[in-house]
């Protein structure tokens, strides 16, 4: 007997299903379909991923999401369009700038030590180098984590007293210390070189193109040959009106000497760190509260942007991602905060040292991590698990 229901279709009885028939749109050349989806903006090419493998895949190209990130905060491309993250898919740090935006990260210690210390840290790839009293330690970071490896990977040694500052550049280190000494290291190498720089303590170096600049307490600010046979030889000498707290070779390294920035200042409101993005714009920061944004293209003696610290505190350390994200660290309860260069309000802050207070001496930061240092620890706001 028959099975009772609705007749079947001609194609079922003959045991086979009609092929739907193939989308218009993969008809479309590669190049097409890519100048389409560049109109999306994220959350479109988010869904659009959604539909099937082959849009995913689509969707997920650098080419889209480049131009989304350059808009976006420390998503690794610069105001010139330079990728300074390449490696990383763009559409990853997209999805990351979102948490840098709202403030969404984890928090966590990665290192402490027992007397209060003024350190400074820098990172180069898979390194964070950390000044600890007189020593510069380099520790490996962890891949996929927040932490670093237990024990420095070297340490780098060679003056007397603690180390106030150094630079990380081309493989060298070179830093200041309190004993009025200037150390040159070569990273992958035994070469080290070391001079008398100051009467007092160098505060601050910068190192370029066979030249150091420092600055001491010593109220002078001096240019140093790396040349062979003249390493350690004085220059030039700029004789200034108070100590010297931070100096920064241009970019350029052009023979032009900038020996102001700014008019009106009160007395007192010292620049703590400077930061050039590109070698006509640069940020400071310092005791009067103000972040400040200069052009020197059109005047050193006013700046075209600046923001001012809501807690009327000191400003110790600045940073950008040299498109539209500042970061600055604060000379009271450990305060880190993010800056949108297009707002005028703060746009996150973090509480780092409470219940005692601790400035943020330094801070450095890449597209998924911030590192701070504060007195007694180095702190870590990881953003790619809020």
């Amino acid at each position: 007997m028959g099975r009772k229901g609705s007749p079947r279709s001609p194609q079922a009885e003959g045991g086979s299903r009609a092929a739907s028939p193939p989308s218009p749109l993969w008809a479309l050349p590669e190049e097409l379909l890519l100048l389409i989806c560049s109109y999306l903006d994220a959350q479109a090419l988010g869904r659009l991923g959604q539909v099937c493998r082959r849009l995913r895949f689509l969707s997920s190209r650098d080419l889209l999401w480049r131009r989304i990130a350059r808009g976006c905060l420390n998503s690794g491309f610069t105001q010139l369009g330079t990728d300074l993250a390449a490696g990383i898919p763009v559409k990853e740090r997209v999805k990351v700038s979102q948490n840098w935006k709202h403030g969404r990260c984890r928090r966590e210690i990665v290192l402490k030590w027992k007397c209060n210390l003024m350190p400074w840290l820098e990172l180069d790839g898979e390194y964070l180098y950390l000044s600890q009293a007189e020593n510069i330690q380099a520790y490996r970071l962890c891949a996929g984590s927040t932490g670093l490896q237990c024990h420095p990977q070297a340490i780098f040694s060679g003056h007397q007293e603690d180390v106030c500052r150094f630079v990380l550049v081309n493989s060298h280190i070179v830093s200041g210390g309190g004993d009025g000494n200037i150390v040159l290291h070569k990273i992958r190498g035994s070469y080290s070189a070391k001079f008398s720089a100051h009467e007092q303590e160098v505060n601050c170096v910068d190192f370029q193109g066979g030249l150091i600049v420092s600055g001491s307490r010593d109220r002078t600010a001096k240019v140093w040959s790396l040349s062979a046979g003249r390493v350690g030889q004085c220059l030039h000498t700029v004789q200034t009106e108070d100590r010297v707290w931070s100096i920064a070779i241009s970019p350029l390294l052009s023979s032009q000497l900038l020996t102001c920035l700014g008019t009106d200042f009160h007395r007192g409101a010292g620049v703590l760190d400077v930061f050039y993005e590109t070698p006509s714009l640069l940020l400071s920061c310092g005791y009067d509260t103000y972040i400040r944004y200069w052009d020197i293209r059109t005047s050193t003696r006013k700046c075209v942007q600046e923001w001012e610290e809501p807690h009327d505190s000191a400003l110790y350390c600045i940073r950008s991602d040299k498109n539209h994200m500042i970061a600055s660290g604060s000379s009271y309860y450990g305060v880190v905060r993010l800056w949108d260069k297009r707002q005028t309000q703060c746009l996150q802050s973090f509480h780092l040292s409470s219940p005692t207070s601790s400035p943020v001496y330094c801070l450095r930061f890449s597209t998924t991590h911030l590192y701070a240092a504060l007195a007694s620890a180095l702190h870590v706001l990881d953003f790619t698990a809020p």
